[in-house]
């Protein structure tokens, strides 16, 4: 592991800072430790910079639990700010760390991503707003997330069916309204999903295989 000592204001973390950025991601995911042991909120800045363009997940996972150590009051606005970076990573990073902090302040920002043109900012929203969303007003997210079914491959459509079963009973006008949308794709989307709601042990691919036919032969198949 990375060794700094804390007292060391001379060369602040110097060599965490370093580490961060090392080429062997062995190297930056003990840096990332290593900062979320020391817990010293002056790396925040360090940190955020950090998720935006580090490609490894299991590292990005430890930036992330390393932000978590800080007082919500120094990452809360950093991240905030981070949702309207033009790199999407970025904006993806900062909404799933929004999520395991748990600071229900930062729900209209992540609201606001919900329908991103980028697939995993979209995804990180999802998963963020059903943590965060305010106690009554989850009818309204799901009408919300709703607009997205049929969007992207099988993996995203299922974490969205997720996200919504997440919201329980609360999906279910929404979802049978989608039931009777003239795409077959949001269709076979809105029906995977019930199933989810209703039984989250059930199948949800059966349903989506059958939107992915349609897209091959065409709506009126």
């Amino acid at each position: 592991m990375v060794v700094v000592n804390p007292t060391n204001q001379g060369e602040p973390h110097t060599r965490l800072l370093d580490a961060l950025a090392a080429t062997n991601s062995s190297t930056r995911l003990r840096a990332a430790l290593s900062a979320g042991t020391l817990g010293d909120p002056g790396l925040a800045q360090a940190l955020l910079a950090r998720c935006a363009v580090e490609p490894d997940f299991f590292v990005r996972d430890m930036l992330t639990w390393a932000l978590c150590r800080l007082p919500s009051e120094i990452t809360v606005p950093r991240l905030l700010e981070e949702l309207s970076s033009a790199t999407a990573q970025a904006r993806s990073q900062a909404l799933h760390t929004l999520s395991k902090i748990g600071d229900r302040t930062a729900w209209p920002a992540v609201s606001a991503l919900l329908h991103d043109a980028h697939d995993d900012v979209a995804l990180s929203a999802w998963r963020a707003a059903v943590v965060l969303v305010p106690s009554g007003a989850e009818g309204e997210l799901a009408a919300d997330l709703v607009e997205a079914l049929g969007r992207g491959d099988h993996d995203m459509q299922l974490s969205l069916g997720r996200a919504l079963a997440a919201l329980g009973s609360d999906a279910s006008p929404s979802l049978h309204a989608a039931g009777a949308s003239r795409d077959p794709r949001v269709r076979a989307h809105a029906a995977a999903t019930e199933r989810l709601v209703n039984d989250p042990e059930s199948s949800f691919t059966l349903s989506v295989e059958m939107a992915k036919r349609v897209a091959v032969t065409g709506p009126d198949s």
